[in-house]
């Protein structure tokens, strides 16, 4: 058993991929026997993002991370966003000559520019170079990503790939939306103008457009499409209900590194279409699972005609359990002489 802290400015009660991702993460690490112990905002005094006030900070982090890594004495460290929390544990590792792992998750710079565009993208990517470039190691979740963030100066990436989860997204039999004319097709996740929605908004498209989530442009964007149908957050089963009653997910993103709703779409037997850009091209078999195309609309159309049973064969290669022992085989001890050492499994007395 080994002790690991995540360090992480993504946590519950927010909803995205980030956490899911990393719950998911947790629960197998403490299935397999690890004892992980989770640093987050809601540790700590917070206050709201600007912009985006759904998502509070931890205010003054520092003191209180600093105070529980120097207590526990984790026998791993990974750092997994680069936000206050983040920033805190990365400065007392720093100060105490302390080894830890990294994760991108999320690509801010772009975010950043689409809400600020006075900020340059490609200084964002140096800040951003910087901070991961101090790890031993930096997890990416596709090797199209990793390339991505070669080019832009980072270095020591390793891979970690998601998964899903195949009990709780499944085909279900649904009549929640059985009063829309068909076919469906659904947009599902943040309502943010960093997802691209638009995109979608704006697709002339047979059927009823459905978008199932919720974010900061969800109401200036809902009244300015009231033809589309605005079902607002969902979760558990009815979000699972909600998701198999689509003909065609359709992703707008053309940032996401990885799009966990894809996976979950296709769990469900849901066909996707997608841009042909770096998180669907790793998820999505083109023609098969669904339909990458540069034109949204036309992949929309061809995805009606793919087998839900072969989205759901798919879906079940990608097993969060695979995803944990990658993740861990990546994580490399906090007290150390030489870098990049693997954190091996202990073993147990007797």
């Amino acid at each position: 058993m080994s002790r690991i802290a995540l360090i992480t400015d993504a946590w519950h009660p927010q909803v995205n991929g980030v956490v899911t991702a990393l719950s998911a993460l947790v629960s197998e690490l403490h299935r397999a026997g690890d004892e992980v112990r989770v640093i987050h905002p809601g540790r700590f005094v917070t206050v709201p993002l600007p912009t985006y006030r759904e998502i509070r900070l931890a205010a003054v982090p520092y003191p209180g991370v600093a105070r529980r890594l120097k207590r526990w004495q984790p026998d791993a460290i990974h750092i997994a966003t680069e936000g206050p929390c983040g920033m805190a544990a990365w400065l007392y590792c720093q100060r105490h000559g302390l080894h830890f792992t990294t994760s991108f998750h999320t690509r801010f710079p772009e975010y950043l520019h689409a809400r600020l565009p006075f900020l340059p993208v490609s200084l964002g990517y140096r800040v951003l170079a910087r901070f991961h470039g101090a790890a031993d190691a930096t997890m990416v979740s596709t090797p199209p990503l990793a390339d991505f963030l070669r080019e832009r100066g980072f270095s020591n990436l390793r891979q970690w790939a998601r998964g899903v989860d195949t009990e709780r997204f499944r085909p279900l039999a649904s009549d929640v939306l059985a009063d829309l004319p068909r076919p469906i097709f659904m947009s599902m996740g943040r309502v943010a103008v960093e997802k691209n929605i638009q995109a979608f908004l704006d697709l002339d498209l047979p059927g009823s457009k459905v978008v199932v989530g919720d974010g900061p442009a969800f109401p200036s964007l809902s009244r300015r499409y009231p033809e589309v149908h605005w079902l607002g957050l969902k979760l558990g089963d009815d979000l699972v209900r909600h998701l198999s009653a689509a003909d065609c997910l359709v992703f707008p993103s053309r940032t996401d590194t990885l799009g966990l709703v894809l996976l979950e779409a296709m769990a469900c037997g849901v066909p996707v279409a997608a841009y042909p850009v770096t998180g669907p091209s790793q998820v999505v078999d083109s023609g098969e699972t669904g339909v990458l195309d540069g034109d949204l609309r036309a992949a929309a159309l061809a995805a009606l005609a793919l087998d839900g049973d072969t989205c759901r064969r798919q879906a079940e290669r990608w097993s969060w359990a695979a995803s944990a022992r990658e993740f861990r085989h990546n994580l490399v001890p906090a007290r150390q002489s030489g870098r990049a050492a693997i954190l091996r499994p202990q073993r147990r007395p007797g």
